[in-house]
C-alpha cells in the first residue's frame, strides 16, 4: 500500500485552477460545440419550446400552479377553448387566469400577480 501511495505521489503534476478572469481553454470551447446538446434542430429539455396550443393539447383538465402563493387552478380544455378559442396558448391561457383571481396585491406592477408553473 505504501509503494503505491508513493508511486501515485510522484506522478501527480500541480495543476493551476483556472481565475475568474482567465479565459477557458479551446478545448473547453470545442467539446461545448461538439455537445450533442449544441444541436437546435432536437427536441428536448434544453431546446425552445414553440407555445402550445389548446387544440394540441390532450389532457381533459388543464391545471396551472401558482409558484408564489401556492394556488392551483383547474379548468376544462373543452371550457377554455370556449373562452378563449381553440388556437390560444396554454401558456397566455394560464397566465389569464392566474392574473384574473390573483390574491396578492401590492400597488406596484412589479410586485403584483402570480408566477405560473405548468409542471
Amino acid at each position: 500500500m505504501e509503494k503505491m501511495a508513493a508511486a501515485a505521489g510522484r506522478k501527480v503534476s500541480p495543476a493551476r485552477g483556472l481565475a475568474p478572469n482567465d479565459d477557458l481553454p479551446l478545448e473547453y470551447w470545442q467539446a461545448i460545440l461538439n455537445d450533442a446538446g449544441a444541436d437546435h434542430g432536437r427536441s428536448g429539455p434544453s431546446a425552445p419550446r414553440q407555445p402550445q396550443r389548446l387544440s394540441q393539447i390532450p389532457q381533459h383538465v388543464l391545471r396551472v400552479d401558482c409558484r408564489r402563493c401556492g394556488r392551483t387552478l383547474e379548468i376544462q380544455r373543452a371550457d377554455a377553448v370556449r373562452l378563449y378559442g381553440l388556437d390560444a396558448a396554454w401558456k397566455d391561457v394560464g397566465q389569464r387566469l392566474l392574473d384574473n383571481t390573483c390574491t396578492i396585491r401590492t400597488g406596484r406592477h412589479e410586485e403584483d400577480g402570480c408566477w405560473p408553473s405548468y409542471d
